[in-house]
């Protein structure tokens, strides 16, 4: 690219929300940034945001303009679909902005919690294909009491109707009376492989949701509602697949 083509790299950090132009300049003066994958000192670098592959501190920088990412809280009930030909109540019923978005991956009609919605179909394939293995948490509602072996077992796989499933990770979160609320990972996508692992113990799930895709958590986002995911938390999901 010629001296007097694209835009100066401080301006394009800034305005991807990284910081003022001064602290952007402070970023590059210490060596924090590369452009498709070398490290840039000079301050008047110029880049196109459309094209250059731009990371600060190894995390990658989204600097086209139209791209879009959101976490949603899908409420039980609701397809996890931008549309249904049944009429019945979909993701695009929450959603409040006018850009055409596809939702990353699918939870069950019966299960809440977070879905991912997103226009950038590279990193949605990634995020969704199991060659990445990007973990995803639920927490799940169980009746007890639940042997001190149930963890151990899920870890170490159960054999389904398609073929063995196993957790990453389980913990009992809470437990009242028989009511056990356990937080499960599991970092494949098969349909119901939440509710049919569990079920596979002996455990039929009552109530599921899912709290966390990769990097990203649910947190206080209420059923129904969605928000735009940070700069920092959009590097952290090119991060997980290698983008």
């Amino acid at each position: 690219m010629k001296d007097n083509e694209g835009v100066r790299l401080q301006k394009v950090l800034a305005e991807a929300g990284i910081g003022s132009r001064r602290h952007c300049e402070e970023l590059i003066g210490e060596g924090r940034v590369t452009v498709n994958g070398e490290k840039v000192f000079r301050f008047g670098e110029r880049v196109d945001p459309q094209r250059d592959v731009i990371h600060v501190d190894g995390r990658r920088v989204e600097t086209r303009a139209e791209m879009r990412y959101y976490a949603i809280n899908k409420p039980r009930g609701v397809v996890s679909t931008m549309s249904d030909e049944r009429g019945r109540k979909s993701l695009a019923d929450f959603v409040e902005v006018p850009e055409r978005l596809f939702h990353v991956g699918r939870l069950d009609t019966d299960t809440e919690g977070l879905i991912l919605l997103t226009n950038d179909g590279e990193l949605s394939h990634r995020l969704t294909h199991p060659s990445w293995g990007v973990p995803k948490t639920y927490l799940a509602e169980i009746h007890g009491p639940i042997p001190r072996d149930l963890g151990r077992r899920l870890r170490a796989g159960l054999t389904l109707d398609d073929g063995p499933a196993k957790a990453d990770q389980f913990r009992v979160f809470d437990q009242v009376g028989k009511r056990v609320l356990v937080e499960i990972t599991l970092h494949e996508g098969r349909k119901h492989i939440v509710r049919r692992l569990l079920k596979a113990a002996g455990f039929p799930v009552q109530q599921l949701a899912r709290i966390q895709f990769g990097p990203i958590k649910l947190g206080s986002l209420r059923p129904g509602t969605m928000r735009a995911l940070t700069v920092t938390e959009v590097g952290e999901l090119y991060k997980a697949v290698d983008l």
